[in-house]
């Protein structure tokens, strides 16, 4: 029969081992808020980083829109905020703009890390302007996202492979953005739809990666087609592709 204290020490090591591989380390402990208007998405990810013991990510909190996530925020104040950048009532800036406060505080700052299917220069720019510390998508690992989690709580910026040049090109640049006054007629979810279109994406394909149905899909679409007066999903692709949308 093996030792039990021998059993336990060998389960603990395993335990710290898988801590280490998934960013959280010995001691460290980070309190977090998911902020994204798909349920099944929040939960997919507290299964994957909310482990504390393994991970050291707490989360202490969720919201699926704007209002649900000024309360929760103000009521919990995380260390650090995973906030989807297309939400129900304004989006993740205005989320940004009303905790202003929250971040300015030099005691306990909430610090923000974009988390989001789009990968859209617009979208990225906008919330590092307003604020959040930096922007990673839906595509990362679970534990490449602790570890952007945490370099976040420590004051790091972090992002995905390519989207850091879309904020130095931004901040670079002394110049406004061209107003595109058909592109503002679209909502970010059309928008969304748009890229995933001119990318070549079946309405299947489109569905699962943005969490919603096949018929909320064609709805998206033939709203895009409306407001572009646009024929078919072909015109759809040259129209993004000349604005470099894809």
């Amino acid at each position: 029969m093996s030792d039990p204290t021998e059993a336990n020490g060998t389960a603990g090591s395993a335990e710290a081992a898988a801590s280490a591989e998934a960013g959280g380390g010995p001691g460290r402990h980070v309190r977090v808020v998911l902020v994204d208007d798909h349920r099944m998405f929040r939960t997919g990810v507290q299964a994957e980083i909310g482990q504390t013991e393994q991970t050291g990510v707490e989360v202490v909190g969720e919201a699926a829109d704007v209002d649900q996530a000024v309360t929760v925020i103000t009521a919990t104040r995380p260390e650090v905020v995973l906030l989807d950048v297309h939400l129900p009532g304004g989006g993740g800036v205005e989320v940004l703009r009303r905790c202003a406060p929250l971040m300015g505080d030099t005691e306990q700052p909430v610090r923000f890390l974009a988390l989001s299917v789009s990968d859209a220069a617009e979208d990225v720019i906008g919330v590092i302007r307003g604020g959040a510390r930096g922007y990673v998508t839906k595509t990362i690992t679970g534990t490449d996202l602790v570890n952007s989690v945490f370099r976040v709580q420590e004051g790091d910026a972090v992002f995905s492979p390519r989207l850091a040049g879309f904020v130095l090109d931004a901040f670079a640049s002394t110049d406004a953005p061209p107003v595109d006054e058909d592109l503002d007629r679209l909502t970010q979810r059309e928008r969304e739809v748009l890229r995933l279109i001119a990318r070549g994406y079946a309405y299947k394909e489109i569905a699962k990666q943005l969490y919603i149905s096949v018929k909320t899909v064609e709805s998206h679409v033939s709203a895009v087609l409306r407001k572009l007066q646009l024929s078919n999903r072909h015109e759809l692709t040259r129209w993004a592709t000349a604005r470099r949308l894809v």
